[in-house]
């Protein structure tokens, strides 16, 4: 039930950030955001694993769409605020910190699987960007448009995977620490 919870919730703050930056408007991404993080680090059973997918993504999404503005090969609707000045607009940011919550809770399966976590990520990306595009022209890919989308093929591919690696040694790590700390107390 939790997973099912969690697909829907990314959804949800997927198309209100999606909606919302396509009518130049990012507090309902970010208000929707915030809660959909917020409860997932409420529910979740290892906190100090999902504060670093956090970290991890944030700086996924600061690096593949802050290159991607700089070097013109996708443009946002809403573009500002953003992070760093002319870089990630906060609603994807917004979008890549509640996907960071789905990696271990709906994406689970991918973290064992690199191959399909790379091939997802490769291919399941740019249909998102191109759905917010075709959709509701949140996002625009300039001529010629295969710049941006070999870009986030590639970026995706690197880092869907990699988050997939870092949540399986966070969670050994935050594991092991616990077993370490019950052992000293015997």
């Amino acid at each position: 039930m939790m997973r099912w919870i969690n697909i829907i919730g990314y959804q949800l703050v997927w198309f209100v950030a999606v909606i919302g930056a396509a009518h130049d408007r990012i507090w309902p991404a970010l208000l929707v955001g915030v809660a959909f993080v917020a409860s997932q680090l409420v529910l979740a059973p290892k906190r100090s694993t999902e504060w670093r997918l956090l970290g991890m993504a944030l700086i996924f999404g600061m690096l593949i769409d802050g290159v991607a503005v700089r070097m013109d090969w996708v443009c946002y609707a809403t573009p500002s605020p953003s992070i760093p000045a002319h870089g990630a607009p906060m609603w994807i940011l917004v979008l890549w910190l509640s996907f960071a919550m789905t990696i271990n809770q709906s994406l689970a399966y991918l973290r064992d699987r690199w191959w399909l976590a790379l091939a997802f990520g490769a291919i399941g990306a740019p249909l998102a960007y191109l759905g917010a595009q075709r959709g509701w022209r949140a996002v625009d890919f300039p001529h010629p448009a295969w710049r941006g989308l070999i870009w986030l093929s590639v970026c995706w591919a690197i880092a869907l995977p990699s988050l997939g690696l870092c949540a399986r040694r966070f969670s050994l790590a935050t594991r092991n620490a616990h077993i370490s700390a019950g052992a000293h107390h015997r």
